[in-house]
């Protein structure tokens, strides 16, 4: 068990906040029109975030047990299908999946630390940004060990289990990377171009919503959230029934993650313009090819970059964490105890030689694509913007509707009917019948 309900909220707090806020988040936005992007991506973290949330957290606590095990345990004490138990092997096998390629991103944060550590001692600065982070894409060496070295610190926390590992994890990690976003916010207000990354961020151009705007929001929505990996369901599982309020719980989670991810616009925007680059259409490699040219002209820029870059790293951690616990709690739970650390060890195994296909595909393997995506864009695809939408979608159906009403309520006893009611119809009609929009308009 969790010792509190703080120490739940740093951990899924620490699972929702990752590289999908400080990195991915800021090129999506770049990429996707700004304001009509956010605004999209916040109504997708009201309408489906939140009641997803709720129920992926409330399964894992009703569950008391690995996600599979505890969707099988409230399916047979609901008279549900036994075939509900597939969902979370979908859901955990999506983890996986982005955890390869999101250890891969996680290293290139982990060489930009030693690079500003390396100038704090001396060494010379990035003159040439977007020619040094082509030269690490193009290093299949290197991408490699940064990449091992990133599955390693992943490992060795899921290993050692709630108590030892997570929660002894998160109680530093999470303060730490709060304290340093703010730092970066409060230098981006001194650039004298906050207003220009506001307007940037918060003033939608309505013309520039379309399909493919409200897909990379929805799926922006539930990466940055965690939700249809299981991830939550598993950190659910570990915490305590009385005086814990889901809603609330799982409002704080929303309303922290979807406020890291807005900070984050307004510490690195204002740089960006404050040193002209455009905002729009900086892809994936915008802090990487554009913030070191910020730090080299800052007082104290090595130290700024050296926290930046160490910010990105905390914060992959915190999640990557969680995208190894879903699978290695049920693995662990089906072999027996003693298994945990095997486990976590033969899943990041998997995850590492998986992401080395994706660090291979930036350069010795780039001529192989499929569409016009390389096998990472393919694998951000297909387990980013299919799988977690279509893995929230079947957690609502299950809530919904094949979970027992009484067991549902169970979990949410000061909840007003009303409230109580307006969940069960977001989580049985509105969430299900809008991913599904969602996922079509991405078929065609």
């Amino acid at each position: 068990m969790w010792s509190s309900r703080l120490v739940f909220i740093l951990a899924a707090t620490g699972s929702a906040v990752g590289l999908g806020n400080i990195w991915r988040f800021p090129y999506m936005a770049s990429d996707n029109g700004g304001g009509a992007f956010v605004l999209v991506y916040l109504a997708c973290i009201a309408i489906l975030g939140l009641p997803i949330l709720i129920a992926e957290v409330l399964v894992g606590r009703q569950g008391r047990r690995s996600p599979v095990h505890s969707v099988v345990t409230i399916s047979e004490a609901s008279r549900a299908s036994a075939a509900w138990g597939l969902m979370p092997v979908m859901g955990i096998l999506a983890a996986l999946m982005i955890l390869s390629f999101y250890s891969v991103v996680a290293g290139w944060t982990l060489h930009y630390t030693w690079l500003y550590v390396q100038q704090l001692l001396g060494s010379t600065r990035l003159e040439d940004p977007a020619g040094s982070f082509g030269a690490l894409l193009g290093n299949p060496l290197q991408l490699g060990m940064w990449h091992a070295v990133f599955m390693v610190l992943t490992v060795v926390v899921v290993a050692l289990g709630v108590e030892k590992g997570l929660e002894r994890a998160v109680r530093w990690l999470m303060p730490a990377l709060f304290a340093m976003l703010l730092l970066l916010v409060g230098y981006g207000l001194t650039t004298g171009h906050a207003a220009d990354a506001a307007r940037f961020l918060f003033q939608p151009d309505f013309g520039k919503i379309d399909g493919a705007t409200v897909l990379a929001a929805t799926g922006q929505a539930f990466f940055t959230l965690s939700l249809g990996s299981c991830s939550m369901m598993a950190y659910g599982a570990y915490l305590p029934r009385d005086n814990i309020s889901l809603p609330r719980t799982a409002g704080t989670i929303a309303l922290t993650d979807t406020a890291v991810a807005l900070l984050a616009g307004m510490a690195i925007f204002p740089i960006v313009i404050a040193y002209g680059i455009s905002p729009e259409g900086g892809g994936p490699g915008l802090i990487f090819t554009s913030l070191p040219h910020a730090f080299n002209d800052m007082p104290l820029g090595s130290l700024y970059g050296l926290l930046f870059f160490a910010l990105l790293s905390v914060a992959a951690w915190t999640s990557s964490i969680s995208m190894l616990e879903p699978g290695t709690a049920w693995l662990s739970e089906r072999l027996g105890v003693g298994s945990r650390k095997k486990v976590a060890l033969g899943l990041a195994l998997f995850c590492w030689l998986l992401g080395l296909l994706a660090a291979l595909s930036l350069n010795r393997l780039a001529h192989v694509k499929f569409g016009e995506r390389d096998i990472m864009g393919l694998l951000e695809f297909v387990a980013s913007d299919l799988m977690l939408p279509l893995g929230g979608m079947l957690i609502a159906l299950f809530t919904g509707w094949a979970m027992d009403r009484s067991l549902l309520r169970g979990q949410l006893p000061e909840m007003p009917e009303w409230a109580f009611t307006a969940l069960r119809w977001l989580l049985r009609v509105v969430a299900p019948l809008l991913v599904l929009a969602v996922l079509l308009r991405a078929a065609l």
